[in-house]
């Protein structure tokens, strides 16, 4: 009879981050600019409409404003959305608990950490401005894919950017932190172990490696231990 081959532990070597309600809490400030936006065309916005856009890619979102009556073509939605976010940026950065503190233990361990967003470059860089330089060893934003969230394509092109640093890198050997539904879609399609950290909206328990309530406490061993149990669900898997 043969033994049981023991599996090598999982080794975390890259953790990719969506920002807006992820790393920073700017859902409101765009659900003011939804609201203000709609509200302008004579039209209303309700919290559940909101809601809809929640981790979604803006030209989706834009296409939902437009049905909400707000008459402008997808890129000028965008650009007046952007713009007052970028705006309400400038007088506070409203960071998720635990967020920061989380991304210097990752640097301090040697793990690259890439952000993937649906927000376009002008408010990623505003957001960047406020964190040591090299944070990120890669940034996707939403302008920089053709098809956003929940498709896979941001996070396979974070892992094609971080496998330019990274010889070798597998979506086994990293972790993804969402805070949405279409995000985790996005980073499970992508082959990637997700971490949900709901914040405007509720995540069905299906979707995600782990469920947190907060990043607030959470550590490097943490996110290895996420790692390792679905490492240890993708063999079963395959049994």
């Amino acid at each position: 009879m043969r033994l049981p081959v023991e599996s090598e532990p999982a080794s975390l070597r890259a953790v990719l981050w969506d920002m807006d309600g992820t790393l920073v809490d700017t859902e409101p400030y765009w659900i003011v600019s939804e609201r203000a936006l709609v509200e302008s065309f004579g039209g209303s916005w309700s919290h559940e409409q909101a809601m809809r856009l929640v981790g979604q890619a803006l030209p989706t979102s834009a296409g939902i404003l437009q049905e909400a009556g707000v008459a402008l073509d997808k890129r000028e939605i965008i650009d007046t959305l952007t713009g007052q976010v970028i705006e309400q940026l400038g007088k506070a950065v409203p960071w998720r608990p635990g967020a920061r503190e989380l991304l210097t233990a990752l640097k301090d361990a040697g793990v690259e950490c890439a952000l993937v967003t649906m927000s376009e470059r002008p408010m990623v860089e505003r957001i960047l401005d406020h964190l040591p330089e090299g944070t990120f060893s890669a940034v996707v934003t939403g302008d920089a894919v053709r098809r956003g969230k929940p498709h896979p394509d941001p996070y396979l092109k974070g892992l094609a950017l971080l496998g330019a640093r990274l010889p070798g890198l597998a979506p086994s050997e990293c972790v993804a932190i969402e805070d949405s539904e279409p995000g985790a879609m996005a980073a499970e399609a992508a082959g990637l172990a997700t971490i949900v950290v709901p914040n405007a909206l509720a995540i069905p328990v299906h979707l995600g490696a782990e469920h947190w309530e907060t990043l607030a406490g959470r550590t490097l061993e943490d996110i290895v231990a996420v790692l390792a149990t679905s490492s240890g669900l993708a063999r079963q898997g395959r049994a």
